[in-house]
């Protein structure tokens, strides 16, 4: 056993599980090793076994505040159902969604005002986004990066570009065009310098897209992630933002923030895009923003003014115990505001640093990048080929597993450190701690091949 580490014994009861699982369910995304969650709070979740796992995921970056939320929270919940779960908020009015629609206003950047619309996940924030960009502008097209993950459903699939398997057999898809987002450790460009970086894929959007696919004048929206989340935890140099925001305003094209992984507090700030010193016209979140439960939202500029009545409208939207669980997770962001934006920025720190020596002493660790605490260590089989490690990838993720640390991959050899943000320093010194000699033993045997 490693230091701080905790011994993990997979039961007949979760192997049964897994096995009717198999038998019930269509596939999704689920990890190699034998994760079967069953309670938890705060730093830790256990399985259904008993076992204990320090959680490094945030069940992908769902519980920002803790496993399980927190107390307040999760009273807010019990408090609403208890009164009213459903209330139908498109077609009938309801005070609570429209308090937290207030408050979500109340967290945009300074003149952005705003207007909001609720749904149930990421993905139809981001449907959401596309009807609405292209109801104020009058256009159809939309725009998007390689590497992006927008979404599987219908409408926003066309924007993901992450995977090919997303995309298999799903198409002809339309309306929508890919460009090069701007990966300062790989690019096609070859180019190290972040500006010179910046301003190639901005060329490229001009000489390329404007010039041979769509005129400029033709496209609603540029959908972006702040960071690239299941492309690769990549991040984009500042430059690059800034530039965006100004081709989006010389075309006439909205610029659409996805927050939906990268935002609410997990870079240290409430909008991933203020990073870059840049304001979208469209943000969408989901995720953390509700509290544990399913909840989604578009946030629009208000200067764009309202849509037509009847336009776009979800059953679900607005749900009572979803709103009363998005609305004390808010409150409890606002309240502590300054101490989160500080430990974040303080456990960032920490996180990076044990990686940077990791990626000094380690042939296998490529690259390291990340804000606040949303950060990724790619493995690559040589740092002189970076060719992806993606066996690597998987036999560290199942070996910390065993040793009671829960992480998640991103991109093609990619591991994502997303720790709850109010996790306790020392239980992430006792994760980085597990995560270290995982990929030293790592390591050793690839290197010896």
């Amino acid at each position: 056993m490693l230091a701080g580490a905790m011994e993990v014994k997979i039961s007949k009861r979760i192997n049964d599980i897994i096995k009717r699982d198999g038998k019930v369910m269509l596939s999704t995304t689920r990890e190699s090793f034998p994760f079967v969650p069953d309670h938890g709070d705060g730093d830790f979740i256990y399985d259904a076994a008993g076992n204990r796992f320090l959680d490094f995921s945030s069940f992908v970056s769902v519980y920002n505040l803790g496993v399980n939320a927190n107390k307040q929270i999760r009273n807010s919940i019990k408090s609403q159902v208890d009164k009213l779960s459903h209330n139908a908020f498109t077609d009938y009015y309801s005070e609570r969604p429209v308090r937290l629609a207030e408050k979500l206003i109340r967290m945009m950047p300074r003149g952005f005002g705003g207007r909001v619309f609720y749904s149930n996940s990421g993905t139809e924030a981001n449907e959401a986004a596309i009807k609405f960009a292209r109801i104020f502008t009058k256009r159809s097209y939309l725009m998007s990066f390689y590497g992006a993950f927008h979404g599987r459903t219908g409408g926003t699939l066309p924007l993901t570009a992450s995977k090919a398997v997303q995309r298999e057999h799903l198409g002809p898809f339309s309306n929508v065009v890919h460009a090069v987002y701007p990966d300062p450790y790989r690019n096609i460009f070859n180019l190290d310098d972040e500006g010179e970086l910046s301003k190639a894929c901005i060329d490229y959007i001009e000489k390329n897209i404007f010039a041979r696919e769509y005129p400029r004048k033709e496209i609603a929206a540029v959908f972006v992630e702040p960071i690239q989340g299941e492309g690769g935890y990549v991040v984009p140099p500042k430059l690059f933002m800034k530039e965006l925001r100004r081709l989006a305003d010389e075309s006439g094209m909205l610029l659409v923030s996805d927050e939906i992984q990268a935002g609410y507090m997990r870079t240290g700030k409430f909008l991933a895009m203020d990073n870059f010193g840049v304001q979208a016209d469209i943000y969408t979140m989901a995720k953390a923003a509700g509290g544990g439960i399913p909840f989604g939202v578009t946030i629009t500029r208000g200067s764009l003014g309202d849509i037509p009545a009847g336009s776009h409208a979800n059953t679900f939207g607005g749900n009572l115990v979803a709103v009363a669980a998005a609305e004390a997770s808010l409150d409890y962001v606002t309240r502590n505001m300054a101490a989160l934006q500080k430990g974040v920025k303080k456990k960032g720190a920490y996180v990076m640093r044990r990686l940077q020596k990791m990626k000094e002493n380690f042939e296998i660790v490529g690259d390291v990048r990340g804000i606040g605490l949303m950060i990724g260590m790619e493995l690559v089989k040589d740092k002189k080929s970076k060719t992806p490690a993606t066996e690597a990838q998987g036999e560290i993720l199942k070996r910390c597993f065993y040793e009671g640390l829960v992480l998640l991959p991103a991109g093609t050899s990619t591991i994502r450190i997303i720790p709850p943000l109010t996790i306790d320093e020392k239980h992430l010194e006792n994760g980085m701690n597990i995560l270290e000699e995982v990929v030293r033993k790592v390591n050793a045997e690839t290197t010896k091949k």
